[in-house]
């Protein structure tokens, strides 16, 4: 029994291995747009398929991180100014984007764009803290897709979203992991209602690594500030020592996190020149081996474990 059972997960896992090495055809052809190309993930993506040869619309924020790219990349590249929060800045890069694929239309979007901060404990925070975050990482993605989405379409594309394990289990305060959670719900709504059409949407899901979203120094001062705007009662409810926790947890972030990040890359790629691509991707072993595992489990014993290793405050019960 046993070794039928072994012999069908062997079969599955070589069928899956060859459907997911079929690659799309003419690929030199199809252009894809990315947003958050400054850095990070973004920069490395728009390189790697320029090399491939796709026309690579690259989306900034700013004049010198597109002049940085484009220094790196060949002449094929192109690169847009656009900041998600403000709507006239999607309007004109959308119909830059037209312009540019004709009638041909758009084969990928990558909704890459995000930031991490402010994070601390939701009791620290404003209502303009959170929305400084889901501005950016939720509305953003969802006003950039629903504005390329008629493009998308005429050319049966793909929709790549880039969430997180923190859209799985949500370790700490803040907008990020609600906005993660908020990127995985529209992606699925997103999903079932474009397979009428042939379109293809895919998440990608990281693990912790080295980008400006992980950068601690400035988590460290978006933390610090949080605290500092606390009335008395809710900073002698917590403690400086549960403040001095935290600040050394988050020093401790660097260490977790890879620089590899080719492996969120690569799956990004995959998404987007596979003929079957995947409805989600995990790349990092954490992501692997520790959160998305997490994420199975009932939710009292997640509590249980992320109250075990988290700081403790000075009244907690």
């Amino acid at each position: 029994m046993w070794l039928h059972l072994a012999a069908l997960v062997g079969l599955y896992y070589l069928l899956r291995w060859y459907r997911e090495r079929q690659v799309v055809s003419d690929l030199r052809d199809k252009c894809v747009f990315i947003t958050g190309c400054d850095s990070g993930f973004g920069k490395l993506l728009a390189r790697q398929l320029d090399l491939r040869g796709l026309r690579v619309l690259a989306a900034c924020l700013t004049d010198k991180g597109a002049e940085q790219l484009k220094a790196q990349t060949s002449d094929r590249l192109e690169t847009v100014i656009l900041d998600v929060t403000r709507t006239e800045s999607i309007a004109a890069a959308t119909q830059w984007v037209k312009e540019r694929t004709g009638d041909r239309g758009l084969w990928g979007l990558v909704n890459n764009a995000g930031i991490s901060v402010p994070t601390a404990p939701n009791e620290w925070l404003t209502r303009q803290d959170f929305m400084k975050v889901l501005n950016v990482n939720l509305l953003g993605v969802i006003e950039v897709t629903l504005s390329l989405l008629p493009l998308v379409r005429k050319a049966r594309g793909r929709v790549v979203n880039v969430s997180s394990v923190l859209g799985r289990v949500s370790l700490y305060g803040g907008g990020y992991c609600v906005s993660k959670y908020g990127v995985e719900a529209f992606s699925d709504s997103l999903r079932r209602e474009l397979s009428h059409f042939g379109v293809k949407v895919a998440i990608i899901e990281p693990g912790f690594f080295k980008t400006g979203v992980t950068n601690t120094e400035m988590i460290y001062r978006t933390f610090q500030k949080a605290w500092d705007q606390l009335g008395p009662e809710v900073k002698e409810i917590y403690g400086e020592g549960f403040l001095a926790s935290s600040i050394k947890s988050i020093g401790l972030l660097e260490k977790q996190c890879t620089h590899h990040l080719s492996l969120v890359t690569d799956c990004m790629e995959h998404a987007l020149t596979a003929c079957h691509p995947r409805t989600r991707y995990a790349p990092g072993w954490d992501a692997k081996f520790l959160y998305l595992p997490m994420s199975y489990l009932p939710t009292f014993l997640v509590d249980a474990m992320i109250r075990w290793s988290s700081p403790r405050p000075a009244k907690a019960l």
